[in-house]
């Protein structure tokens, strides 16, 4: 692993990979980074027009998976480790994904937050296999698709379950 004071370590990439220097904190980096993405959401949701919460939610939702995989991608190959567990950026798309039309309250928002883990935890078929792509695109895209699952049942929830 690169230490810290090394002249190769590409310190932006590191600083988006690690969402800030989350990633490092420990136990459970990725449920740290989708926790602080959640309290950041509900923080901004508060200052948003209502008819911008779900358009920014998507908007930020893109941004954030885009962004992360350039420095995932940097941060794997200069740790040399494949799917660095620090690297966080990924969560934080995941998360942000599970949370687009959802409303601003704590038990949508907490479901939200345990469908994502749940399903980036246990990784159901066909997520496993987005880790193969190469790179960045790897270590993002099962994240993206947990946040996917878990945006398509809070959905269902919240459409035909919690009327």
């Amino acid at each position: 692993m690169v230490n810290s004071s090394s002249p190769t370590r590409s310190r932006l990439s590191w600083i988006i990979a690690t969402f800030f220097g989350i990633g490092h904190l420990q136990p459970g980096s990725g449920t740290w980074a989708s926790a602080a993405t959640l309290a950041l959401w509900w923080a901004l949701g508060l200052w948003l027009p209502s008819d911008w919460l779900v358009p920014a939610a998507i908007v930020i939702s893109v941004l954030v998976t885009l962004i992360g995989i350039p420095p995932s991608t940097v941060v794997a190959r200069e740790s040399g480790i494949k799917d660095p567990g620090f690297v966080v950026i990924d969560e934080v798309a995941g998360q942000m994904i599970a949370l687009i039309a959802v409303p601003l309250h704590w038990k949508y928002m907490l479901a939200g937050f345990i469908l994502f883990r749940s399903f980036d935890i246990v990784k159901p078929f066909p997520l496993r296999r987005l880790e193969a792509l190469p790179g960045g695109t790897g270590i993002m895209m099962d994240d993206v698709g947990a946040g996917l699952y878990a945006l398509a049942l809070l959905q269902i929830w919240l459409h035909f379950i919690a009327r």
